[in-house]
């Protein structure tokens, strides 16, 4: 036997950022524990951790391409797959066009920095309108919001929690989530640091969650009403004349559109249609004006809602009319060492084309994944005929699951990037699986822009690949170069051979991004070459600024600091680096003004009987973590909350089985009675949903739960951003009778 080792890594997981140390013997993980000398998680760790090694060592996880045939998957290699990728993909294209080819990235493609810097060379390559991703049903307005407010979708502030006095948290849950375009591993003891130093935590939901349960104050509200109680809290302060722009003053534009915009809304009405008093609303709005270090940070449920855009344009104008914004203790824009919005030099753009079947708007070349069923199950010119999904299972992760599980099945040819065969890759004709997270190096080159500290992270491969398998990046390389090649397009497939991603390969990539980047040498070599190239030259001119502070930073450097380089804390970063063509502040998007009416006009239309909301848990992430037997153990967590009240009348007993409807699909599903919910509404998690047939997942088929996505309509979407509508369902829930009394 060989000696034990310890490897320091992030935690690829989730969006916590989770330093950790394995202890590993003869390619055998031992053990996983936390690393209390981690930068930023500080000796934090939540169970999801352990799954790394369940997902390295899992029997389940395939390590060979696989190809569908009449009697059931066999093993090919790598070159026959490829092969046969580029001659379906290939004759669909000949015979509808590149449209009919659509590509769906997940969300574990963030986590992964090969995918990361190789899916944009990639997704150009099949040159195709029909880019979906799990951003729509995530994130997306707050890309929206900042593109409009900012100038670049990538320039999304986040909570400076370490030195707030006042954190309004509004549809999140970061105890459970470790924070969500906030890296905050720990919150909790984030919170108790909040509090030693006289701050308060106010969480509003419409369920008592695990973060509301260690508030201040919980305010549990209506779903989907998060826009009037933004626009009341916004009402108290302009017309008590208490906005204060501070140092952002000179570079903000639209505040008088945006006071015309609110005044005009009764806060009366707005506050009685979210179920909290008036008078709360406005004593809050003066609380969050007179502490000088306050905040009021919104997410997923306020982003997956009807008004989900308008939510999050609102919470970030909040925070700037109450001197919030860019400034210590408030919403803050982190100052990584990769910079996205360095990086990509577009800013992104919105609404340049729609969706053929119901005219959604794109974002950034992405239309939204609530569109993707329909245009493969309706016919007509650019009808989608092949699918390609990267590390993604939109079955349980989108709306109306079992349409896009029908229209999946009505495919002429699909490719999935995937470790399993699961919900949506047992449709795949063939499956290309990568190499285990702990197999490649690891560096967080999305998620550093959201920590709530400035900090650089990496670690190399724990162990060495196996002989034949292929990293994430060489397989999207290999598909590159054979989906760009086209007869006569030799110049296409030049080019992809030569392209940054390929010739350095990610470690390469990454070391030149943090020489050349706010902390790193000044390697001139590096600027000549990176200026010439698409969508790099804007680091030129950030390495121009006045107050950068380069530190030498490296690959290398970060390869002898096992524990991450801590880069500080965050710093006021604008009028810098806002990126609008005026170099201006927009208060008052448009686009923006324009929505504001559809919501005025839902303001008095009376609210649904029953509605249906989402929830995460700790031991949870999505859809991809429900084999690891560990995580998945114990109480049954797929169980539709509802209040005692809602219960009684309807019935329905804690413990039973109950029918969950809505317009588009029902379910049936145990019944947790509880006083954390607010009354008409219900919750069940997301993610599982696991008892289709064909998929090879034996732990997860012994616990498989319900989908939510499998009664989620996807028709209701937020007609600002496109985004999913995931939260304020309206339903219907009964009990289910054994058959004997039915």
């Amino acid at each position: 036997m060989g000696e034990t080792q310890l490897h320091h890594r992030t935690c690829s997981i989730c969006e916590a950022m989770c330093g950790i140390v394995i202890e590993h013997r003869d390619g055998q993980v031992l053990s996983i524990k936390p690393n209390r000398d981690d930068v930023l998680s500080r000796g934090h760790i939540c169970p999801k951790a352990v799954a790394l090694k369940d997902l390295h060592e899992d029997p389940d996880r395939l390590r060979r391409p696989i190809r569908r045939t009449a009697s059931g998957w066999e093993e090919i290699g790598w070159a026959e797959a490829f092969d046969e990728i580029e001659r379906r993909i290939g004759e669909v294209r000949a015979r509808h066009g590149n449209d009919a080819v659509a590509i769906y990235a997940g969300n574990p493609t963030v986590h992964n920095l090969g995918a990361m810097l190789s899916i944009g060379d990639f997704i150009r390559a099949v040159r195709t309108k029909n880019l979906y991703s799990a951003t729509s049903v995530d994130q997306l307005p707050h890309m929206v919001a900042s593109y409009l407010m900012f100038g670049h979708q990538f320039l999304m502030p986040g909570p400076d929690v370490h030195r707030t006095q006042r954190c309004v948290c509004i549809g999140g849950n970061p105890v459970a989530s470790g924070g969500a375009l906030m890296s905050a591993p720990g919150f909790e003891k984030r919170v108790e640091a909040l509090r030693g130093r006289g701050g308060r935590f106010i969480v509003v939901d419409p369920r008592r969650t695990e973060s509301a349960q260690i508030a201040d104050e919980y305010l549990p509200i209506r779903p989907g009403t998060d826009v009037f109680l933004l626009l009341a809290l916004l009402h108290e302060v302009l017309a008590a004349r208490l906005a204060d722009l501070g140092h952002l003053g000179p570079q903000v534009r639209g505040l008088d559109q945006l006071r015309e915009a609110v005044l005009r809304f009764d806060p009366v009405r707005l506050a009685a249609r979210t179920g909290i008093a008036h008078e709360r609303i406005a004593r809050l709005a003066r609380e969050i004006c007179a502490e000088p270090r306050a905040l009021v940070y919104g997410r997923v449920g306020a982003c997956t809602q009807e008004y989900g855009g308008l939510t999050i344009w609102l919470i970030y104008c909040l925070n700037v009319l109450t001197r919030h914004m860019d400034r210590e203790g408030g919403m803050m824009f982190a100052e990584p060492a990769v910079d996205l919005t360095r990086a990509y030099g577009s800013r992104g753009h919105y609404g340049k084309f729609r969706s053929r079947v119901r005219n959604l708007p794109e974002f950034g070349n992405e239309l939204p994944v609530a569109a993707l069923a329909e245009e493969i199950l309706t016919g007509g010119p650019g009808q989608v005929r092949a699918l390609i999904t990267f590390a993604g299972n939109p079955v349980l992760s989108t709306p109306n699951g079992r349409q896009l599980d029908r229209a999946l099945a009505d495919l002429e040819f699909m490719v999935s990037v995937d470790l399993y065969l699961n919900e949506t890759t047992r449709h795949a004709h063939v499956i290309l699986p990568p190499t285990s997270p702990l197999e490649h190096g690891h560096y967080d080159v999305a998620l550093s822009g959201f920590a709530v500290r400035n900090v650089a992270k990496y670690a190399p491969p724990l162990f060495e690949r196996p002989a034949g398998a292929l990293h994430d990046h060489e397989i999207l390389g290999e598909l590159t170069l054979r989906l760009g090649t086209r007869p006569g397009a030799e110049r296409s497939a030049a080019r992809a051979r030569r392209s940054i991603p390929r010739r350095l390969g990610p470690d390469g990539l990454l070391d030149w991004m943090l020489r050349t980047g706010a902390y790193g040498q000044e390697n001139r070599g590096a600027l000549r070459l990176l200026g010439r190239l698409p969508g790099f030259g804007a680091i030129r001119k950030q390495l121009e600024a006045p107050d950068r502070r380069p530190q030498g930073l490296s690959l290398r450097k970060l390869v002898e600091s096992p524990n991450g380089g801590d880069l500080g804390p965050l710093e006021p970063g604008l009028p810098r680096r806002i990126a609008t063509e005026d170099r201006c502040l927009n208060l008052a998007p448009d686009a923006c003004l324009r929505d504001l009416e559809r919501a005025a006009r839902a303001l008095d239309a009376p609210p649904p009987e029953l509605v249906l909301i989402g929830r995460r848990h700790v031991r949870s992430n999505n859809s991809w973590l429900h084999n690891s037997q560990r995580l998945v153990k114990g109480k049954p967590r797929c169980t539709l909350m509802i209040h005692p009240g809602d219960a009684a009348r309807r019935g329905i007993v804690d413990g039973a089985r109950a029918r969950l409807r809505s317009r588009v699909g029902e379910v049936e599903v145990a019944v947790e009675i509880t006083e954390d919910m607010m009354p008409g509404v219900v919750c069940l998690p997301h993610g599982w949903g696991h008892d289709r047939p064909g998929a090879h997942l034996s732990v997860a088929a012994k616990v498989p739960g319900v989908s939510i996505n499998d009664v989620i309509d996807d028709q209701r979407i937020d007609q600002l951003t496109g985004t999913a509508v995931l939260n304020g369902i309206p339903v219907e829930v009964e009990p289910v009778r054994p058959a004997a009394l039915a």
